[in-house]
C-alpha cells in the first residue's frame, strides 16, 4: 500500500481523471446529442433531474456499509460497471441502425439514470472511506487543491472535446460516440489508481436497526439544519441549472463548439480560486464560505436573463460570469464536503453523508422534471412584460433567481461550532474599506499569504491503517454544482467530491 503522501497524490490524480470522464460523457454535447434524436424540454428536464434525482441510491449504499467490514470491493465493482455503462450508446446506433431515434433517445435517458444511480451508490462509500483515511487537519485545504486540479482537468477535457468536434467534421452522433469511448478509458484509469490506497475498517453504527440508522442524521441538530438548507438550495438551483446549455443551444443559437468552450472557461475560473477557497474553509470553517458563495449565486441567472439572442455577444458576456460562477460552485462543493465529513460521526458516517446529499438531490430531481415539463409546454409561447418579450427559459431563470435570493437569507441559519464569522472571511478576500478595495490585487496577495500561514497544514500525518483487499473505486463527489449540464452540480449540488455542473 502507498504511504499517506503518495496516496493523497494518487487521489488527486484520480479526481482529475474522473473529471475527464464526466466532462466527456455528460457535457453540453450530451444535450446536443439528445436534441439530434428529437429531445424536447421535458426530455432535457428528465436528463437534468437524473444526477440529483438518483441520489436516493446513497441511502442504499449507507445501509450496505453498516453491514460491511471494508467498502473497497463493493465500491470498485459498482464504479467499474458505471464507467463502461455508456458504451452501448456509443456503439449501438451503428450496430443496430434500424432502431428508431426515439428508441435511442430513451436509451440515453435509461442509461443515464443507471449511470447516476451507480455514481451515487458509490459516492458515500468513497467519501466515508476518505473521511476515515485522510487526516481531518488540513482536509479543506487538501480538498481545495484537489478541486483546483480537477477543474483544470475538466477545462482541458472540454477544450479537447470542443476542438475535436470543430476539427473532425463529424456530425454530433459519431462525434459523441468517440467522446463516450475516450471518456470510458479515463474513467477506468481513475478507479485503478485506488488499488493501492489503504482503507481503515468500517466503524458500523452502534445500533444497526434500520430505523435508528436512517434517523440518526436527522436527530443531530446542526446536521438537520444543513440537510434542510441543502434541500431548499436544490430546489432553487434545479429550476434553472439543467437548462443552461439547452438555452444556449436552442434559444441563443450558439454552436455546440462554443458552448463547450464557454464551459471550458468556466472551469478555469473555478480552478483559479479553488485552492484559496479551500484554505479559507480550513482556517475559518465551512459555514462562512458556504454563506458567501450562496449570496453571490443569483448573479449567474441574472446574466442569463440579460443575455441577448446573439451567439457572439452571448459568448463574451457569459464567459466572465461563468468563470466567477464556477469559483462559487467550487466554494460550495468544498464547504459541503468539508461540513459533511467533519460534522459526521465515525460510526454511521456513510448514512450521514447520504442524508446530507440524497434527500436534497431527490427534491432537486423532481424540481427539474417539473421545470422541464413547463419548458416543453411553453416552447411556442411568449409573454410581453414592460416592453420585453419573454419565453419559458426566462420564466424558469427568473423563478430560480428569486429562490436563490431567498436562499441567501436562509444560509446564515446554518450552524458550525468551530467556524468563525462571515465578515472576517470577506475581509480576508477583499478587505472592508474602500481604500483596501482600490488596492485589491495587493490586498488579495497579503490576505492570501496570511491565510496560508494560518492554515499550517502538516506535510505528513501518521495514521494507523489496516491492509485490505486491493479493490476500490473512485466516486465522483456528488455535490450539486452547476457545471456541465448533466453532472451533479452544487447547484445541482459534488461535486461532486467528484462532481459535478454551473447554473
Amino acid at each position: 500500500m502507498w504511504s499517506l503522501p503518495a496516496a493523497q497524490l494518487a487521489i488527486m490524480i484520480a479526481g482529475c481523471l474522473a473529471m475527464v470522464y464526466t466532462q466527456l460523457t455528460m457535457s453540453p454535447a450530451t444535450v446536443q446529442f439528445a436534441r439530434d434524436y428529437g429531445a424536447t424540454g421535458l426530455h432535457i428536464g428528465i436528463l437534468g433531474a437524473l444526477p440529483t434525482g438518483m441520489l436516493f441510491m446513497q441511502f442504499l449504499a449507507a445501509l450496505a456499509a453498516n453491514h460491511l467490514k471494508y467498502r473497497r470491493r463493493l465500491w470498485f465493482w459498482s464504479t467499474f460497471v458505471q464507467r463502461l455503462l455508456m458504451l452501448p450508446l456509443a456503439l449501438g446506433p451503428w450496430l443496430l441502425p434500424d432502431l428508431s431515434d426515439q428508441f435511442w433517445l430513451w436509451m440515453l435517458i435509461v442509461l443515464t439514470a443507471i449511470n447516476h444511480g451507480l455514481i451515487h451508490f458509490s459516492t458515500p462509500l468513497w467519501l466515508s472511506w476518505m473521511g476515515d483515511y485522510l487526516p481531518h487537519r488540513g482536509l479543506s485545504d487538501y480538498w481545495g487543491r484537489r478541486h483546483c486540479w480537477m477543474q483544470l482537468a475538466a477545462a482541458a477535457s472540454l477544450l479537447g472535446g470542443a476542438m475535436f468536434m470543430l476539427k473532425s467534421g463529424l456530425d454530433i452522433r459519431p462525434a459523441f460516440s468517440v467522446l463516450l469511448i475516450v471518456g470510458a478509458v479515463f474513467g477506468v484509469a481513475d478507479i485503478l489508481l485506488f488499488i493501492k490506497v489503504d482503507e481503515p475498517a468500517v466503524t458500523p453504527a452502534p445500533n444497526p436497526r434500520l430505523r435508528e440508522v436512517l434517523a440518526a442524521p436527522f436527530r443531530h441538530g446542526d446536521f438537520r439544519r444543513f440537510i434542510s438548507f441543502t434541500c431548499y438550495w436544490h430546489i432553487a438551483a434545479m429550476v434553472a441549472a439543467p437548462f443552461i446549455s439547452y438555452f444556449l443551444l436552442d434559444y441563443v443559437g450558439m454552436d455546440v463548439y462554443y458552448v463547450l468552450l464557454l464551459w471550458t472557461c468556466s472551469w478555469v475560473g473555478g480552478a483559479a480560486l479553488s485552492g484559496r477557497l479551500g484554505r479559507l474553509a480550513e482556517v475559518y470553517g465551512n459555514r462562512p464560505l458556504l454563506i458567501i458563495c450562496t449570496v453571490l449565486k443569483p448573479l449567474n441567472v441574472i446574466a442569463l436573463l440579460l443575455t441577448p439572442r446573439d451567439p457572439s455577444i452571448a459568448f463574451w458576456l457569459l464567459t466572465p460570469v461563468f468563470m466567477i460562477d464556477a469559483a462559487l460552485n467550487a466554494g460550495i462543493a468544498i464547504a459541503n464536503n468539508g461540513f459533511m465529513i467533519k460534522n459526521s460521526p465515525v460510526e454511521n458516517r456513510t448514512m450521514f453523508i447520504a442524508a446530507g446529499t440524497a434527500l436534497a438531490g431527490m427534491v432537486g430531481g423532481v424540481t427539474s422534471i417539473i421545470a422541464g415539463a413547463f419548458l416543453s409546454w411553453s416552447m411556442d409561447r411568449t409573454w410581453h412584460v414592460a416592453g420585453m418579450t419573454l419565453c419559458g427559459f426566462h420564466v424558469v431563470f427568473a423563478v430560480s433567481m428569486v429562490l436563490r435570493v431567498i436562499a441567501a437569507f436562509l444560509a446564515p441559519g446554518l450552524r458550525e461550532p468551530s467556524s468563525q464569522g462571515v465578515r472576517i472571511v470577506v475581509t480576508e478576500l477583499i478587505g472592508v474599506t474602500p481604500i483596501r478595495i482600490l488596492r485589491f490585487p495587493l490586498g488579495l496577495y497579503m490576505s492570501r499569504r496570511a491565510v496560508t500561514e494560518r492554515a499550517e497544514v502538516p506535510s505528513t500525518v501518521e495514521l494507523t491503517v489496516v491492509d485490505v483487499d486491493p479493490l476500490e473505486t473512485v466516486g465522483l463527489e456528488s455535490v450539486p454544482i452547476e457545471a456541465s449540464p448533466l453532472v451533479a452540480s452544487s447547484e445541482q449540488a459534488s461535486q461532486p467530491v467528484q462532481h459535478a455542473k454551473a447554473a
